[in-house]
């Protein structure tokens, strides 16, 4: 079997925890810290905004680092941030105390995310690139499946301390020899896909022919994957953020718990499906229909109150949800040259990191502005649909 789909697994892992502790965690351990010190939310959940502030100045580089040092170091490190941090916070004894954890923990979130699995993969594949991407993301989606209810069962049953010392020695037991032994700098002169050597590749539509971190803000192939993006990511982060707030009053806690899994699962589903066939058509024209699905799932909650809408509304949302981590490298690897590719998408997803941090609070608040979630929703679906516009203003036709 092809080397690369050794990689693809090893990044599905790498994955599973970096969002598993890096992006769905970090509610959870506001919770818990609120619970143990009575510290209010709204500061506990400033100290996350701050976390993916740092995180969005992390990534901008992390296509670099990896190209430097390799993925495997960069994952070994990022490793080590997540535990150090994850371990400080058991231990903090004052406010300030959090947002250093924190913003440690955020140094492990960028070695871990999007940008960096897009980076560790890509290099091994060409005709199948967004198959391997979408399958190695689906860890990220199965972090919230396996790693948060682990976090709880375990929290629950041994204390916020002892469960987060668990769990964290279960992903450093499991992760780190996988990165060592599998992680590889390059294909190690591996043609793309596993080709034979000499085979022809793929015609790629590049659309931008040199690149700079200081000219992108100039290139408007970049500012509208990147604005499109941070557009769509407000939205959803932000919908995300307050869904089991939103259904808490509507079905229930256990109708909660099933309807966010319900999201999750279909997450997994939209990614799997749209990268089995996202490598022979236009990538813009995928992003906007899957803008607009998820602007659509929107106007279904909006509309229809009924349980049976809420299910319907959060599932036809969950499946643009694994998509939102995949279609932007993607489209970068059509448009842009390969060379660039990894500094490329990573100063993409830190634009979007802005996005992650801004979108649950802005939701928030003009929930206590109005009292409930349809001003707030009604918001997240003008921003689909100008995020569906602004990604086809770049679309080139060749």
């Amino acid at each position: 079997m092809f080397y690369g789909w050794y990689v693809v697994a090893c990044a599905f892992l790498v994955a599973m925890c970096g969002f598993g502790f890096g992006f769905y965690g970090p509610g959870l351990y506001v919770a818990s810290l609120h619970a143990i010190h009575g510290w209010p939310i709204g500061l506990l959940s400033s100290a996350v905004t701050a976390y993916y502030l740092a995180a969005a100045v992390w990534t901008a580089f992390i296509g670099d680092a990896i190209r430097r040092f390799g993925p495997r170091w960069v994952v070994v490190a990022g490793c080590h941030a997540l535990v150090l941090g994850g371990a400080a916070l058991t231990l903090v004894r004052s406010p300030w105390q959090v947002y250093v954890a924190f913003v440690g923990m955020s140094v492990g979130w960028a070695a871990m995310n999007g940008a960096a699995i897009s980076a560790i993969v890509a290099p091994w594949f060409d005709k199948q690139r967004g198959l391997a991407i979408s399958l190695a993301l689906n860890g990220g989606s199965c972090g919230g499946v396996v790693v948060t209810p682990l976090l709880v069962f375990l929290i629950a049953r041994y204390g916020f301390g002892k469960g987060m010392a668990l769990a964290l020695a279960a992903m450093v037991a499991v992760l780190i020899p996988a990165a060592l032994l599998v992680l590889r700098r390059s294909p190690i002169g591996c043609p793309p896909d596993g080709a034979e050597p000499g085979s022809a590749a793929p015609a790629v539509v590049v659309v931008s022919t040199s690149w700079s971190r200081r000219g992108a803000f100039h290139d408007p192939a970049f500012l509208t994957i990147s604005t499109a993006f941070a557009l769509g990511f407000l939205a959803q982060v932000g919908f995300l953020t307050h869904q089991i707030s939103y259904l808490l009053p509507l079905v229930g806690a256990h109708g909660a718990a099933l309807v966010v899994s319900m999201t999750t699962l279909a997450a997994i589903v939209g990614r799997t499906v749209t990268g089995s066939f996202v490598d022979t058509v236009d990538r813009r024209l995928v992003a906007c229909a899957n803008f607009a699905m998820q602007a659509a799932a929107i106007v279904v909650l909006l509309a229809v109150e009924s349980r049976s809408a809420i299910y319907v509304g959060c599932v036809l949302f969950g499946l643009g949800v694994g998509n939102m981590n995949t279609l932007p490298a993607l489209i970068v690897q059509r448009e842009f040259p390969p060379e660039h590719f990894g500094r490329v998408v990573s100063l993409v997803v830190s634009v979007n990191h802005i996005a992650f941090a801004l979108g649950p609070a802005i939701l928030g608040a003009l929930h206590d502005w109005s009292s409930d979630y349809r001003t707030s929703f009604t918001l997240c679906m003008s921003v689909e649909i100008a995020a569906a516009v602004v990604v086809l203003l770049g679309r080139r036709r060749v």
